[in-house]
């Protein structure tokens, strides 16, 4: 699990999300690259990137809730401008900045969204 195949995953990725998403909690990028047996480096970070967009991506055919918006930098509890300059925000209208109370309060409710969508999935009260 140590290997690059881990960020490269979705699937895998897709499953620690999901966990966190259940118990209603984010996950900074350190965590996540933890977790898939990776210390933090900036070209590990990209990599994860890449792959979150592609969770993104099946989550959206599937009609479920974004997970990547769960990524956060551990500084200030908000996405990296990856997930902003990849159409995070504007999927959902959002066009204002990426950092400070007014991103916090987007990220808040869209968090908020994915928490209570998988939770109740998690009771089996969805789908």
């Amino acid at each position: 699990m140590g290997d690059a195949a881990g960020i490269s995953d979705p699937e895998q990725v897709r499953e620690h999300l999901v966990a966190a998403a259940s118990a209603g909690h984010p996950l900074t990028y350190s965590e996540l690259l933890a977790m898939l047996g990776h210390g933090f480096t900036r070209p590990k970070m990209r990599a994860l990137c890449k792959t979150l967009a592609t969770v993104d991506e099946e989550a959206e055919a599937r009609g479920e809730p974004q997970l990547a918006v769960l990524v956060v930098r551990q500084s200030d509890g908000l996405p990296g401008q990856g997930w902003w300059v990849a159409g995070g925000a504007a999927a959902h209208g959002y066009d204002g900045q990426w950092d400070g109370p007014g991103a916090a309060r987007f990220i808040a409710g869209l968090q908020d969204k994915t928490f209570a969508y998988w939770a109740m999935a998690k009771s089996g009260a969805s789908g």
